[in-house]
């Protein structure tokens, strides 16, 4: 089988453009398993230029179009960090007295009382007169910086699980599950640690949509102790990539393997319309499941098509090795 539409579209490959138009390619159910990462909009490179009502707006389209091309009792499994933060004007600055890293020993109250008994002194008269420097008088004065982007506006955080769950039901896909993924503190990605009281990111999530019909369950798809450690826990708990040198949010295999062992068999189709450097398409094909993959960006898609073929011809010489093992050994 080499394609799934009559429009042409490869099995087993990863297409370039935009997800919202391929999807409308895949026939109507046709997808067993849906498994993608979609941008988390931190303010990774390929987010660049993307309003929030944006990237709202393509994964309210990308789930949409779910409802017709999944199988009925099919899934959908979104895995994407539950915090989402993005510039907002309209509530205030956070402001913090970070008692643990002041240098100087001016307080609020001795800024105040020069202040009123100099009331035409600027910040720079007054930092000369306390014996400390200006940026001090204006972190007591404000409870901020107004070094390091402080003019900017506030932070927004939301969170991500509401959104995607009114979009799915919107769409006709209950939510059916969710697993929380535990990886490692991601220090290059969170610096709140440093100067605040919010945690460090840590784990995202894998949220589970359901297309009602018949689902199948077979509990033979995992052995006893895989049901019993991961198959049937809430959290899972193993590492990130540790290097993102071809793509900077590559997930680990591992998370697309399990997903695919609990919710797909051998020969269903699972699709990715976030592709981005191939992983779900070789843990699909390392799973004898057949997959179809999404990417806008071309460089991405050269990657993804060249680590599946390149993974292809590592199996075939694998193949050929064990052959002449075997001719050898039958000598």
């Amino acid at each position: 089988m080499e394609l799934v539409s009559p429009e042409g579209l490869r099995l087993n490959w990863t297409h370039q453009g935009d997800n919202r138009d391929l999807l409308k390619l895949l026939p109507d159910d046709s997808v067993a398993l849906s498994i993608w990462s979609p941008p988390y909009f931190v303010g990774k490179s390929y987010e660049e230029g993307l309003t929030v009502g944006e990237w709202s707006a393509l994964l309210h389209g990308v789930i949409a179009e779910h409802s017709r091309v999944l199988k009925p009792g099919g899934f959908m499994a979104i895995n994407i960090a539950d915090i989402l933060a993005f510039a907002d004007d309209s509530i205030p600055r956070f402001q913090a007295d970070v008692v643990s890293t002041k240098r100087s020993v001016v307080t609020r109250e001795q800024v105040l009382r020069a202040k009123a008994e100099h009331p035409e002194f600027n910040r720079h008269e007054l930092a000369a007169l306390l014996g400390c420097s200006e940026q001090t008088i204006q972190r007591r004065l404000d409870h901020n910086n107004v070094r390091g982007g402080k003019y900017k506006p506030q932070t927004r955080v939301k969170t991500v699980a509401g959104m995607l769950e009114d979009f799915a039901l919107e769409s006709g896909l209950p939510m059916y599950d969710r697993r929380v993924w535990v990886k490692d503190p991601a220090w290059a990605n969170s610096r709140w640690h440093s100067l605040s009281y919010r945690a460090v990111d840590e784990f995202e999530y894998v949220f589970i949509f359901w297309k009602p019909g018949i689902t199948k369950v077979d509990r033979g798809r995992l052995s006893r102790e895989e049901w019993v450690e991961w198959g049937s826990r809430g959290v899972w708990e193993f590492p990130s990539v540790r290097a993102n040198d071809d793509h900077e949010a590559k997930f680990p295999e591992e998370l697309p393997r399990r997903v695919m062992r609990l919710l797909s068999e051998p020969g269903d189709l699972v699709l990715d319309p976030f592709m981005g450097s191939g992983t779900t398409g070789l843990v699909a094909a390392g799973l004898g499941r057949n997959f179809v993959g999404f990417e806008l960006l071309p460089e991405y898609v050269a990657l993804a098509n060249q680590r599946y073929t390149q993974m292809l011809q590592g199996s075939h010489e694998s193949d050929r090795s064990l052959d002449a093992e075997g001719q050898s050994g039958a000598a």
